[in-house]
């Protein structure tokens, strides 16, 4: 079974918004999923996105794959939180 981090829409027509989803690669955009790790507003501006970090190296390290854009947010997820303050 192949395994994908990818965005799943749910939001309305005109008014789009993602959840971001580990899923099967054989199941459909917005059908079944494993686990739900984050969502994604394209809308808003300045940080539109929440993902749960360490559910996403999981699952990375597991074997999935990230779409492209799912991996540029936990490439910056990674990044802002190696900037936080501790």
């Amino acid at each position: 079974m192949s395994v994908k981090i990818r965005l799943k829409r749910v939001g309305a027509k005109n008014a789009p918004a993602y959840r971001i989803v580990v899923a099967d690669s054989r199941s459909p955009r917005d059908g079944r999923f494993i686990e739900e790790i984050g969502s994604y507003d394209p809308k808003k501006s300045g940080v539109n996105f929440t993902l749960n970090l360490d559910r996403a190296k999981y699952w990375v390290v597991s074997g999935a794959q990230p779409s492209e854009t799912v991996a540029s947010f936990i490439k910056k997820a990674t990044k802002a939180a190696a900037t936080a303050p501790a």
